[in-house]
């Protein structure tokens, strides 16, 4: 997820969610953030079933990817990988680092409308109307699962990469006027995209 500048859409059914296959990850030091029309990025990702050094090394790389690129959240399929994994920060102090491995919001209220970008497609604002109180279940890198409360921008955070794991995007509501101002940046996404072999 981009930096958010400052419509929830009627809570949308959980995705048919498919198990990941053998976990075999690539070199995390090779992983790129994938841009808009990549395929993979439309897909509903597995579930994590295996719990390893490479669940480690890949968050690591995400964190990485994530900071050098000014987001405050990153999901796996926005490094081309298919699973249910999304890490997040949403201070930049190192101290707040989440990573969230098949997370479920089990409860979600308020709303509060703003503008959100997306490192997969850069140059691209949707107004995006989120809930502003949410309660997660995920495991963490060995496993272990936990419960968090997030509100306000930790909240609107951990549903763009929700969104991300059952292959929505923000581009997939815009708005007649979001529309308008982001043409130019999706069409030149397209015409610059080059299909690559997905690394699931």
């Amino acid at each position: 997820m981009g930096t958010v500048k400052a419509r929830v859409s009627s809570i949308l059914p959980r995705a048919s969610i498919v198990e990941s296959p053998t976990l075999k990850l690539p070199n995390p030091a090779k992983l790129r953030i994938v841009l808009y029309p990549d395929p993979v990025l439309k897909k509903v990702a597995g579930e994590v079933r295996e719990f390893s050094r490479d669940i480690h090394a890949l968050s690591t790389r995400m964190f990485e990817l994530m900071r050098a690129d000014k987001g405050i959240g990153l999901a796996a399929p926005q490094v081309g990988l298919s699973l249910r994994l999304f890490v997040c920060n949403p201070t930049g102090e190192p101290g707040d680092d989440l990573v969230c491995v098949n997370p479920r919001l089990l409860e979600l209220s308020g709303a509060e409308e703003k503008e959100e970008g997306c490192l997969s497609i850069p140059g691209a604002t949707v107004t995006m109307r989120r809930a502003t109180h949410v309660v997660m279940e995920a495991c963490d890198v060995d496993g272990r699962s936990f419960q968090r409360i997030g509100t306000d921008l930790q909240a609107r955070i951990w549903q763009h990469e929700m969104d991300h794991l059952d292959g929505r995007l923000i581009i997939d509501n815009m708005s007649p006027a979001d529309e308008i101002v982001n043409r130019r940046a999706i069409k030149q996404l397209k015409e610059q995209f080059q299909p690559v072999r997905s690394t699931r």
